[in-house]
Protein backbone atom coordinates (compact mmCIF):
# COMPACT_ATOMS: atom_id res chain seq x y z
CA UNK A 1 0.00 0.00 0.00
CA UNK A 2 2.83 2.59 1.20
CA UNK A 3 4.57 1.95 -2.46
CA UNK A 4 2.64 2.09 -4.95
CA UNK A 5 1.87 5.41 -6.96
CA UNK A 6 -1.87 3.86 -7.63
CA UNK A 7 -4.68 3.97 -4.98
CA UNK A 8 -4.83 0.35 -4.75
CA UNK A 9 -8.53 -1.85 -4.30
CA UNK A 10 -9.06 -5.05 -2.48
CA UNK A 11 -8.76 -6.28 -6.40
CA UNK A 12 -5.58 -4.87 -7.08
CA UNK A 13 -4.01 -6.59 -3.72
CA UNK A 14 -5.09 -9.69 -4.08
CA UNK A 15 -4.21 -9.99 -7.66
CA UNK A 16 -0.78 -8.78 -6.19
CA UNK A 17 -0.36 -11.33 -3.20
CA UNK A 18 -1.94 -14.09 -5.34
CA UNK A 19 -5.47 -14.34 -3.29
CA UNK A 20 -8.59 -13.20 -4.17
CA UNK A 21 -10.09 -9.97 -2.97
CA UNK A 22 -12.75 -11.44 -0.17
CA UNK A 23 -9.61 -12.57 1.99
CA UNK A 24 -7.50 -9.28 1.44
CA UNK A 25 -10.95 -7.32 2.95
CA UNK A 26 -10.90 -9.70 5.78
CA UNK A 27 -7.41 -8.89 6.50
CA UNK A 28 -7.92 -4.83 5.94
CA UNK A 29 -10.86 -4.90 8.49
CA UNK A 30 -8.48 -6.23 10.96
CA UNK A 31 -5.60 -3.66 9.77
CA UNK A 32 -8.19 -1.04 10.16
CA UNK A 33 -9.44 -1.90 13.53
CA UNK A 34 -5.87 -2.03 14.77
CA UNK A 35 -5.80 1.39 13.09
CA UNK A 36 -2.68 0.69 11.48
CA UNK A 37 -4.82 1.31 7.78
CA UNK A 38 -7.56 3.88 7.15
CA UNK A 39 -10.00 4.35 3.70
CA UNK A 40 -11.70 7.86 3.30
CA UNK A 41 -15.44 7.29 2.79
CA UNK A 42 -16.39 7.61 -1.42
CA UNK A 43 -13.05 6.91 -2.21
CA UNK A 44 -11.09 3.66 -3.35
CA UNK A 45 -8.07 2.67 -1.71
CA UNK A 46 -5.84 2.85 1.75
CA UNK A 47 -3.61 4.55 3.65
CA UNK A 48 -1.38 3.38 6.25
CA UNK A 49 -2.29 5.40 9.03
CA UNK A 50 1.35 6.12 10.08
CA UNK A 51 4.57 5.96 8.35
CA UNK A 52 6.11 2.02 8.05
CA UNK A 53 9.31 3.20 10.29
CA UNK A 54 6.59 3.41 12.96
CA UNK A 55 4.92 -0.01 12.22
CA UNK A 56 6.60 -2.58 14.15
CA UNK A 57 5.30 -6.41 12.44
CA UNK A 58 4.06 -7.37 16.07
CA UNK A 59 1.49 -4.35 15.57
CA UNK A 60 0.66 -6.16 12.16
CA UNK A 61 1.06 -9.52 13.53
CA UNK A 62 -1.34 -9.56 16.76
CA UNK A 63 -3.89 -6.97 14.21
CA UNK A 64 -3.90 -9.73 11.35
CA UNK A 65 -3.94 -12.79 14.49
CA UNK A 66 -6.45 -10.98 16.42
CA UNK A 67 -4.39 -11.63 19.51
CA UNK A 68 -2.38 -9.91 22.38
CA UNK A 69 0.30 -12.24 23.02
CA UNK A 70 1.71 -14.97 20.83
CA UNK A 71 1.25 -18.71 21.75
CA UNK A 72 2.41 -20.52 19.00
CA UNK A 73 2.96 -23.80 20.85
CA UNK A 74 -0.45 -25.43 22.78
CA UNK A 75 0.51 -27.66 25.25
CA UNK A 76 -2.32 -30.76 25.32
CA UNK A 77 -4.57 -29.55 27.97
CA UNK A 78 -5.97 -33.73 28.21
CA UNK A 79 -2.65 -35.52 29.11
CA UNK A 80 -3.48 -37.79 31.49
CA UNK A 81 -2.75 -37.67 35.23
CA UNK A 82 -1.92 -40.97 35.89
CA UNK A 83 0.56 -40.96 33.40
CA UNK A 84 4.50 -39.96 34.35
CA UNK A 85 5.00 -37.69 30.86
CA UNK A 86 1.35 -36.76 30.53
CA UNK A 87 1.17 -35.66 34.66
CA UNK A 88 3.73 -33.11 34.26
CA UNK A 89 4.16 -32.36 30.34
CA UNK A 90 2.85 -29.14 30.64
CA UNK A 91 5.17 -28.11 33.13
CA UNK A 92 8.11 -29.23 31.53
CA UNK A 93 7.53 -28.25 28.15
CA UNK A 94 5.85 -24.50 28.79
CA UNK A 95 8.64 -22.67 30.05
CA UNK A 96 10.59 -23.65 26.77
CA UNK A 97 7.19 -22.61 24.46
CA UNK A 98 7.21 -19.64 26.40
CA UNK A 99 11.02 -18.63 25.96
CA UNK A 100 10.67 -18.81 22.27
CA UNK A 101 7.31 -16.97 21.91
CA UNK A 102 9.04 -14.28 24.40
CA UNK A 103 11.83 -13.90 22.03
CA UNK A 104 9.72 -13.96 18.56
CA UNK A 105 7.69 -10.93 20.03
CA UNK A 106 11.03 -8.63 21.13
CA UNK A 107 12.41 -9.46 17.30
CA UNK A 108 8.73 -8.52 15.52
CA UNK A 109 8.86 -5.70 17.86
CA UNK A 110 12.13 -4.23 17.11
CA UNK A 111 11.55 -4.92 13.25
CA UNK A 112 9.14 -2.79 11.04
CA UNK A 113 7.14 -2.39 8.05
CA UNK A 114 9.83 0.05 6.76
CA UNK A 115 12.31 -3.02 7.35
CA UNK A 116 10.16 -4.77 5.24
CA UNK A 117 10.10 -2.53 2.45
CA UNK A 118 13.97 -2.21 2.45
CA UNK A 119 14.72 -5.77 2.26
CA UNK A 120 11.71 -6.23 -0.59
CA UNK A 121 13.82 -3.45 -2.65
CA UNK A 122 17.19 -4.91 -1.95
CA UNK A 123 16.04 -8.23 -3.14
CA UNK A 124 14.61 -6.79 -6.25
CA UNK A 125 17.88 -5.00 -7.07
CA UNK A 126 19.91 -8.15 -6.73
CA UNK A 127 17.16 -10.31 -9.16
CA UNK A 128 17.50 -7.38 -11.53
CA UNK A 129 21.58 -7.76 -11.26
Amino acid sequence: ISESKDTLSSQALAESVGTNASYIRKVIALLKNADLIHSQQGKTGYQLSKSPKKMTLLEIYYATQEINHISLFPVHQNSNPDCPVGKHIQGAVSPLFASAESQLEKELANQTLEDVIDNLYKQAKQVRN
